[in-house]
């Protein structure tokens, strides 16, 4: 019966958002302990406490972005098409773009990429969001960029993972900047 609800909750997440849950079906027939560990770090993504719609998809887009599979780069744009975050500002997210994205936004894609890289400028990136959001702030984004890199790596481990290339915003294609850029 759980199996049957949870298949039925991954079909209707692939129609609103046009994204194949294959891995995730597979990963449910294998093992159904496994699968609700995996549903406990969805529901980890979503945590979101003090910090801008902006700049939390700046974190959990540019965390996905950096580890290079297009259709979860995708999925994270229409989610935050549907939340609301500007094509403009989604745009410069992925082509890293700090004007275009606002400044909330260039911040946490910049401590984003500090703390991927494990780059010292983190700390310093960290008080600065610490002093503009809290601490609520700051452990959102650190949840938001751990959780983001976990789907695209069970995806890639379990043989469904694709690289990046062309992202759709609305109607306009972009491709994602994968190199890292400078903090």
């Amino acid at each position: 019966m759980l199996r049957w609800i949870a298949r039925r909750r991954l079909a209707a997440f692939e129609r609103a958002f046009g994204y194949d849950t294959a891995y995730m079906r597979e990963m449910l027939d294998a093992s159904w302990t496994g699968f609700m560990r995996f549903a406990a770090v969805a529901k980890m993504a979503q945590h979101r406490e003090g910090v801008p719609l902006d700049a939390w998809y700046a974190a959990k887009l540019s965390a996905t972005v950096a580890e290079d599979c297009g259709p979860c780069t995708q999925l994270v744009v229409k989610m935050a098409e549907a939340d609301g975050v500007s094509a403009t500002v989604l745009r410069g997210i992925l082509e890293g773009d700090d004007r275009a994205m606002g400044p909330d936004a260039a911040l946490a894609q910049r401590f984003t990429r500090a703390t991927l890289a494990h780059h010292l400028e983190a700390a310093t990136l960290r008080a600065q969001i610490i002093a503009r959001w809290g601490e609520r702030g700051v452990v959102s984004l650190a949840l938001v960029i751990a959780a983001s890199r976990v789907f695209p790596t069970v995806k890639y481990a379990l043989g469904h993972g694709k690289t990046c290339s062309r992202i759709r915003i609305g109607n306009i294609e972009t491709r994602p900047a994968l190199a890292p850029v400078a903090v």
